[in-house]
């Protein structure tokens, strides 16, 4: 290269592909929707060249809990139920980290109900992913929180008695709710939008993800995958990005305002169709890494400062 000026060049220090962030081999079952999940997420943290260091996936247990262990990041695989508590920790002590919750739909609608009310409500800043495939998948079909009625379950032989549970109406209806966002693991375009608009989110970005277990609840999303009619694609210049190719696949679409909270709870009503995109989005909700970071820079102010410009980049 002898003879080019080195302005020609601009290699930054330090660049981390793809493969910077894969950790072990997924062991998902192949078909599982978890799989474009981490790849979305990767391919976030190679876009905004997230040192690998500074990434902490935390989860509880179930299928999708196994996300920590296909990052190459720090990673924390928490109890059952547990994984937000966990998180809200590690944020606490060190704000200035990238942190991603895995949980599933048992794992933080039923066990983990109670830390789920209260994570919504402190609003700390991480994204929280929960992958909702309709049972308990890692124990083998046992009827999970938000399994449609009359799924054929070990724990329901004759069909699941009860309604589900509305993770969007309940999200809507806590406290100081900062982000609600729902997607599909098999449109990976939205999906990844989405997450992307979580992550840029300075607050508890929550995305519920409809996700596919083709070993046990294959027949709970087929309808919605082959027609792409049962979708209400919500659009907005503040939502999650629709681009020609979304618009030409999801013909059913609406205006929604995220910031409009009254009209994102008829939103979350059951309906016809189900509609995806970001339903409710305030970035003025209060956050408890406010609280969390006074003292931190008693012994090393200019650390705290630093801390605190890092935190700003990623603020909408």
């Amino acid at each position: 290269m002898y003879g080019l000026k080195s302005e020609l060049f601009d290699v930054p220090e330090r660049y981390f592909s793809l493969e910077s962030y894969e950790g072990g081999v997924a062991r998902w079952c192949p078909g599982c929707g978890d799989h474009a999940v981490l790849a979305a997420v990767q391919r976030i943290c190679r876009d905004e060249q997230i040192p690998t260091e500074r990434v902490v996936a935390v989860s509880g247990i179930g299928c999708s809990s196994r996300f920590p262990h296909y990052m190459h990041a720090y990673g924390f695989h928490s109890l059952h139920g547990r994984a937000l508590p966990v998180a809200q920790g590690i944020k606490a002590r060190r704000p200035d980290l990238d942190v991603w919750v895995a949980t599933g739909d048992g794992d933080c609608c039923s066990i983990g109900a109670g830390h789920w009310l209260h994570a919504v409500r402190y609003n700390m800043d991480m994204v929280v992913m929960l992958f909702d495939n309709a049972i308990y998948g890692l124990t083998k079909k046992q009827t999970s929180p938000t399994s449609p009625l009359g799924l054929v379950t070990n724990t329901h032989p004759q069909g699941a008695w009860l309604p589900p549970l509305n993770v969007i109406a309940n999200m809507l209806g806590f406290t100081n709710v900062s982000f609600v966002a729902r997607t599909v693991d098999w449109n990976p375009l939205h999906l990844h939008q989405t997450l992307k608009l979580a992550h840029a989110h300075r607050g508890l970005g929550f995305v519920h993800i409809l996700q596919r277990c083709p070993t046990y609840t294959a027949e709970v999303f087929e309808e919605l995958q082959r027609d792409p009619d049962r979708i209400l694609l919500l659009t907005h210049a503040d939502g999650v990005p629709a681009d020609a190719a979304l618009a030409k696949l999801y013909r059913n679409q609406r205006e929604h305002d995220p910031a409009d909270l009254v009209a994102a709870r008829r939103l979350a009503d059951p309906d016809e169709r189900v509609p995806i995109g970001l339903f409710y989005r305030n970035p003025q909700a209060p956050l408890y890494d406010a609280f969390t970071r006074q003292g931190l820079g008693t012994a090393n102010a200019d650390k705290l400062a630093a801390l605190e410009r890092e935190l700003d980049r990623f603020a909408i």
